[in-house]
């Protein structure tokens, strides 16, 4: 959506029930009808160009470090390598994406922009197969490595990917999530359940690319898959262009990080002032031009940026004082609520470093065992992240449909619990599977060291199915978690970059796995035998497992630590004057997890 300019005769009372008056337009840039427009209606449409994206993106990411081994050629450790900076590059590409939608493009118009770059990088994928010219072997199907034409285009297409899921996931995420209404109890209530079935279909989306996609990588070719994956991407972008009708769109406001520039500056200029004796006295917008928007409560946390909201008499009315001289108690919250995230950012990073190993090392293991089932039907090497899908809708179902409606009548939380709790619950998880991965992989190299000969395949592939499933069931609570946490807690304004934000977690950890790698790799040469060899058989992954453990509970600690003391954003519907902590306007005391 582009910038547009609202005039619009003021709802009357009791409307709110026909009219959605949450700042948002529909395509015509009118009030929505809330009866026409919005909530699952939309959604359906939303969620199911996201279905087809993930089947895409975990086609692709499941089976890359095979495609770098097997096609490629490359050593266990550099495929490692080259996957984890892949998926790196992916996840916080959505950083750039998300800021372009809140401040400029808004997140409809960046979705089709970003979802024509990814089809550009599908046809690059499947012309790097199919081409001649660019075949990995040329004429020949067997090359010791492959031609460098071929490299050069394949990483071309699968960081063009990378960009697109930069503008894409952030922004379809939040388009979702736009489509219903927090002041309007049913959809508040609609929206909790969102982010579970959103990640459902994302499930759906995932099995059907480590299954069917990943059969058709082993037993056809590459290039039927990437065919696939361009024909399905197409198909359901057209999808998505027909829901246009029934979305609600917010009009982005320019750039979110000015006005964290101007509280900034406003706190350091007027840093010698004394803070007043009342929190009425800081500046607001008043009620009546409020346009709609959402206050914050006033409070009592980084009391040094208040006094950005201090009015100075200068002659003139506060209302035309320049906003790097005045700042309005919402946008001081603002910036406190990004501040306050950094520490949860910070500290979930150790559980993406858990959930990166299954695109890498735990698949690079269901290789090296027994895949054999029924009649000879061998199962392809990345079909059993099917398992952790699984568990993450086990875990989300059982969680929206079971947990949350119980927990609700005992904590009396509209949520059940607050959402840290959730993700803290779910980085128990991740522990856990660490524990069952070492454990897994010292028996199969007990395994190999029985019988050299046959080696792991004596043992089967479904050993590897109980670290899937745990991670899965982590999934659901951590992930699905972070998702609601860094949309909910950021500014209005700033709600593609919270959807980047979470998955900036994840990008970060995979840069951190590969940084791991690399030191441990380095330290274990010096003390006598690397932890990664040529191939699995001669690794110590068990080793490298019970480090990642280690490391996951320690930071477990940490979490905890921050998520006691963090308080959760505040809303209102008043000027700050009627509502600041201890008085019951607040739409939600600052609860501690």
């Amino acid at each position: 959506m582009e910038k547009v300019s609202l005039e619009v005769k003021a709802p009357e009372e009791g409307d709110e029930m026909k009219w959605v008056l949450d700042s948002s337009v529909d395509h015509k840039d009118r009030v929505p009808l809330r009866a026409s427009t919005g909530s699952w209606k939309a959604a359906l449409f939303i969620i199911a160009i996201e279905t087809s994206e993930r089947l895409s993106y975990f086609g692709i990411a499941t089976s890359l470090v095979l495609y770098l081994t097997k096609v490629m050629h490359q050593e266990l450790k550099t495929a490692a390598r080259n996957v984890n900076y892949w998926a790196g590059v992916t996840t916080l590409m959505p950083l750039f994406g998300g800021f372009i939608a809140d401040a400029y493009l808004g997140r409809y118009s960046t979705v089709l922009a970003s979802c024509f770059v990814y089809l550009i990088g599908l046809v690059l994928l499947t012309l790097s197969w199919f081409l001649p010219s660019l075949k990995p072997c040329g004429d020949t199907n067997m090359c010791t490595e492959p031609r460098r034409i071929h490299e050069v285009v394949f990483f071309l297409a699968i960081y063009l990917i990378s960009i697109g899921t930069g503008g894409h996931k952030p922004s379809l995420e939040s388009f979702g999530a736009d489509q219903f209404d927090e002041d309007h109890d049913e959809e508040r209530k609609q929206k909790m359940s969102f982010f579970n079935w959103w990640n459902c279909a994302l499930c759906s989306g995932l099995i059907v690319g480590v299954t069917l996609i990943v059969y058709i990588q082993d037993n056809i070719n590459w290039g039927a898959a990437d065919i696939i994956f361009t024909v399905v991407m197409a198909f359901s972008l057209l999808i998505f262009i027909i829901g246009r009708p029934f979305y609600r769109y917010r009009v982005p406001t320019g750039s979110p990080l000015t006005p964290m520039l101007q509280v900034l500056f406003a706190a350091i200029s007027k840093r010698k002032l004394p803070y007043p004796s009342n929190p009425d006295q800081l500046y607001e917008v008043p009620k009546y031009n409020s346009n709609n928007r959402r206050f914050l409560c006033h409070t009592n946390k980084l009391k040094f940026l208040d006094k950005a909201a201090i009015i100075v008499d200068d002659g003139s009315s506060a209302e035309k004082q320049s906003p790097w001289n005045l700042a309005t108690v919402t946008k001081v919250e603002e910036m406190k609520l990004i501040i306050n995230i950094i520490p949860i950012w910070v500290s979930t990073i150790p559980f993406g470093m858990c959930v990166a190993q299954t695109a890498t090392f735990f698949v690079k293991q269901g290789t090296q065992l027994n895949r054999k089932i029924g009649n000879g039907f061998e199962i392809p090497p990345a079909s059993i992240f099917t398992v952790a899908a699984l568990g993450m809708v086990v875990s989300v179902a059982i969680y929206d449909k079971i947990l949350v409606p119980v927990l609700r009548r005992l904590t009396q939380n509209e949520r059940g619990i607050n959402i840290l709790q959730r993700i803290g619950f779910g980085m128990l998880f991740s522990i856990a599977t660490m524990i069952v991965a070492a454990l897994v992989e010292k028996k199969r190299l007990e395994a190999v060291e029985r019988d050299p000969f046959k080696g792991s395949l004596t043992m089967s592939v479904f050993w590897l199915a109980p670290q899937f499933l745990i991670i899965g069931f982590g999934d659901g609570f951590t992930l699905v978690g972070l998702q609601e946490y860094f949309y909910d807690q950021v500014p209005d304004s700033m709600r593609s970059l919270g959807i980047a934000f979470y998955l900036s977690v994840i990008g970060a950890a995979s840069f951190l796995s590969s940084m791991l790698i690399t030191v441990v790799d380095h330290m274990t040469k010096k003390s006598g035998k690397s932890w990664f060899g040529k191939d699995l058989n001669s690794s110590r992954l068990d080793k490298f497992y019970w480090l990642l453990a280690a490391i996951a509970t320690v930071n477990l600690f940490l979490f905890v630590f921050v998520a006691r003391r963090y308080s959760y954003k505040n809303v209102q519907k008043l000027a700050v004057a009627d509502c600041y902590e201890g008085k019951s306007d607040c739409e939600g005391a600052e609860t501690k997890v």
